[in-house]
């Protein structure tokens, strides 16, 4: 249609020269052609492709939606296949490829998965630290949080999962991104608010 902007999918090579590849941890998940979802974590991302950890892959040019945590809605096709993942180039107008651009550089600057993040919110103690803990796999454990923001806690609890692991505190998703004395730090998937923290975990201070 004439006037209409187009989405490009640019080659790999194209995108290496225009884009940088920021190492990301977000949690979404995709859909293939045949309509099936999985969960997935995308490990670095520009805003002209990413590189998906994930359980199941298509074929090579096959297109994919993705919903990701902090960014939302992407698609593309997929440019390579790997053991346990797949890469795709994303397929996005000018417009969409600048907001990406500024998703990916908030991200980016929060420096090795939300410790920086923790600095902008301020850590707070829990009137009632008991919650329970759930793991990807359904492992339920009680765990105790020792203080949280809007963006993540340190819990003290009997397991370590492996950094990386998918988890829900309380009705928080979120991943493990760093172990601790007798526990581990999670960052939450999404941003929190001050009402949704108290509603579970009583008065903070």
């Amino acid at each position: 249609m004439p006037g209409a902007t187009q989405a490009v999918i640019l080659p790999l090579s194209e995108e290496k020269r225009r884009f940088q590849r920021v190492r990301v941890n977000i949690l979404g998940r995709y859909m293939l052609p045949n309509r099936r979802e999985y969960p997935c974590q995308i490990v670095d991302m520009s805003p002209g492709g990413a590189r998906l950890v994930a359980p199941a892959s298509g074929e090579i040019g096959d297109r994919v939606i993705i919903y990701l945590d902090h960014i939302g809605r992407i698609e593309g096709k997929i440019a390579r296949v790997f053991e346990g993942g797949f890469a795709i180039s994303i397929n996005a107008t000018s417009r969409k490829r600048d907001k990406l651009a500024a998703q990916l550089t908030w991200l980016a600057n929060r420096s090795e998965l939300g410790l920086a993040e923790d600095r902008r919110h301020s850590r707070l103690v829990p009137r009632n630290p008991f919650a329970e803990m759930v793991l990807s796999d359904g492992r339920k454990y009680r765990c105790k949080v020792l203080d949280l923001s809007l963006s993540g806690a340190a819990i003290n609890c009997d397991v370590k999962p492996k950094i990386g692991t998918e988890l829900t505190l309380g009705t928080a998703r979120g991943v493990v991104v760093r172990h601790i004395e007798n526990g581990i730090a999670i960052e939450f998937a999404v941003l929190q608010t001050m009402q949704s923290l108290t509603e579970q975990f009583g008065q903070i201070g």
